[in-house]
């Protein structure tokens, strides 16, 4: 986004400064030094030789010239280019040409060099809401440790690293890239990509992200994406886009700019008419400048996506900023969302003398040979690790998984696979998740009833957004009609839709904003991609750095809390009411100034007056906009 106000075309990057606009800056505060020193000089000269008027004179045009050409050339790219920005920068042009044909070559200098130091003080200010980029951005550049294929190690730049490269990550160091853990165990600090305070235990067979760091343990991973295509380049490249868009608000200003400018010039050439004073006139065209009122849209919207990043909240366009503050329903998924979509073990039924951790421990041998998430669930519930011997492995698709021990053959799947190999069974209990039996020797063990784990916090973060008003919540879901029920119950949603297909899923949100609801809908983006773009705010749970979450929701949640979801909204309303201070900041007292320009009560200094309350106005947004820098909620 560049921000400018008027003299000179400041330019703001994305990121920090450039070396160029570096150079630019300090061009331009050299050139505001060198214009003071030759005023001064003109006015000292005044006072020593006043009979000698025309060196003061030529000293003070010199002055004019060094800052009179880069505005005009401003003033010129604004006429090309018309904007709201370029209001401001035609009229000091015409401010600047009414002194110079009036003969007051002092106020003809200085009013660009006052606009100069407010621009200065604007950038600094601003250039604040960005560190959150700045600090993302140095993550990406880390040194990284590749295991060759003889097995040592290699010294690297992460950027260097490709897909499918094994790395070494020691305590200490920071994970140079997504990865998928192969070995060890350890603590990570996630954040600066999740914004979650606690560190998260990682162990075999996770994915953890880039820029995350090690507190303890050595693990070995196995790269999965890197660059732009890693979480956290994609963090960056959300953030940019993010704060290169224009709020609706910076948008509507825009389409009046030559109103404006019209507006102005009738105003100042009433006040000359009726005063014939050329102080107060210059002063109307210097005080209508807009830089505060332009300004209070776009910083309040870098500040805001700014501290949502740092709370783990990515905010793909500042419009959802302004959308967030107003959605009073909820829609929310409930597989990988309300649930972490991984099963647990809820209960053992068992249907024999052997001890329950015999049988826990010949399933979790039998459950570690298959990926399927039964499996994985099953080999979680295993509470010693003795070592099972087993041979003549095969796993039947949709059946279960079957093998030899010692005692004879083993199987373990469902109730289809026992009636196949002639093995007598208990009744299969009534349970709404997955149930699975096991087996040995012809002789049934028992059955495993698993069940998805509900996220911990979800209760409380339901709870919370009921108090922020958004009471009216809907649990959607293609599960079926009795797990849903148990996780509403659980989670304190009154109203529920199970067993919907993705299209049904959509038309149930178009029913909520046809009833007049502005409805959030939350979802884990990846079955759930039309409903995202069709509520007001679509928010994915982008814990897993999946392309569609990212590429579907207008905000993303870089970490599983679903308390982040209440962080979100309350950052939005904050963001809006700090808007709504910066607007009246930026009208009113442009207004106020224009007045009293327009009345005369800015004095024969009038332009210059005029100019130092309109930096004034620009530091007021400025300051208030760097209240909102300070929120913070720690989970």
């Amino acid at each position: 986004m560049s921000h400018q106000c008027s003299h000179g075309h400041i330019h703001f990057s994305n990121n920090l400064q450039t070396p160029a606009e570096q150079r630019r800056m300090s061009r331009q505060l050299t050139l505001a030094m060198v214009t003071i020193g030759l005023l001064l000089l003109s006015l000292l000269w005044r006072a020593m030789a006043p009979e000698q008027p025309a060196i003061s004179d030529i000293l003070a045009g010199v002055a004019w010239l060094l800052v009179a050409v880069p505005v005009f050339r401003a003033g010129w790219h604004s006429l090309r280019h018309p904007d709201l920005h370029g209001v401001t920068d035609q009229l000091i042009v015409l401010a600047m040409l009414g002194a110079w044909a009036l003969g007051d070559l002092m106020t003809a200098a200085l009013l660009p060099v006052i606009m100069i130091f407010g621009h200065i003080l604007e950038e600094r200010s601003v250039m604040g809401t960005r560190q959150a980029i700045a600090g993302l951005s140095k993550l990406t550049h880390s040194q990284a440790k590749r295991v060759r294929a003889d097995g040592s190690l290699e010294s690297i730049s992460s950027q260097h690293l490709k897909p499918g490269d094994i790395v070494e990550v020691r305590a200490g160091d920071q994970i140079p890239a997504d990865g998928r853990i192969l070995s060890g165990h350890a603590s990570l600090d996630v954040a600066s990509i999740t914004g979650e305070s606690v560190p998260v235990e990682v162990s075999v067979g996770m994915s953890v992200f880039g820029g995350t760091l090690n507190l303890n343990g050595l693990l070995r991973l196995e790269v999965t994406h890197t660059g732009e295509q890693s979480t956290l380049g994609k963090v960056i490249a959300l953030m940019k886009d993010a704060e290169q868009a224009k709020p609706p608000i910076t948008r509507m200003l825009e389409r009046y700019a030559g109103h404006y400018l019209i507006l102005v010039l009738l105003i100042a050439a009433t006040t000359w008419f009726l005063t014939y004073n050329s102080q107060a006139m210059l002063a109307v065209l210097v005080a209508a400048c807009p830089c505060a009122l332009v300004l209070s849209a776009p910083a309040t919207s870098m500040a805001g996506i700014a501290v949502a990043a740092r709370h783990g909240i990515l905010i793909r366009n500042a419009a959802f900023l302004e959308e967030l503050a107003d959605v009073d329903a909820l829609i929310i998924d409930k597989t990988g969302t309300l649930t972490q979509g991984r099963l647990r073990l809820a209960e053992l039924i068992q249907s024999s003398e052997r001890s329950r951790e015999a049988v826990l421990q010949l399933a979790s041998a039998l459950g570690a040979v298959s990926n399927h998430p039964v499996s994985r669930a099953l080999v979680d519930a295993r509470h010693n690790h003795k070592a099972i011997s087993l041979r003549d492995v095969e796993e039947m698709h949709g059946l279960g998984v079957i093998a030899t021990t010692d005692a004879g053959q083993v199987l373990l799947g469902r109730r289809e696979l026992f009636e196949r190999y002639r093995v007598s069974v208990s009744p299969l209990p009534i349970h709404d998740g997955p149930v699975v039996g096991l087996a040995e020797n012809g002789v049934f063990l028992g059955w495993f009833l698993l069940e998805d784990t509900l996220r911990p916090e979800a209760p409380e973060a339901m709870a919370t957004l009921k108090m922020l008003g958004i009471d009216h919540q809907l649990l959607l879901t293609g599960d079926r009609q009795i797990a849903a029920q148990r996780v509403a119950q659980q989670t304190g949603i009154s109203e529920l839709a199970a067993e919907v297909l993705p299209a049904e899923k959509l038309q149930k949100v178009h029913q909520a904003v046809n009833e007049g609801w502005r409805p959030m809908v939350v979802g884990d983006g990846v079955n759930d991609a039309l409903a995202l773009k069709a509520g007001a705010v679509g928010i994915a749970m982008g814990s897993n750095g999946a392309d569609i979450a990212l590429a579907s929701a207008d905000v993303v949640l870089t970490g599983s809390d679903l308390r982040r979801l209440a962080t979100a909204v309350r950052l939005s309303r904050q963001c809006r009411s700090t808007l709504q201070v910066n607007v009246i900041i930026g009208l009113g007292w442009t207004v106020l100034i224009v007045i009293a320009a327009a009345l005369g009560m800015l004095g024969s200094s009038g332009a210059l007056i005029a100019a130092i309350l309109h930096n004034l106005s620009t530091l007021l947004v400025l300051l208030n906009t760097g209240r909102l820098l300070q929120f913070n909620e720690t989970l």
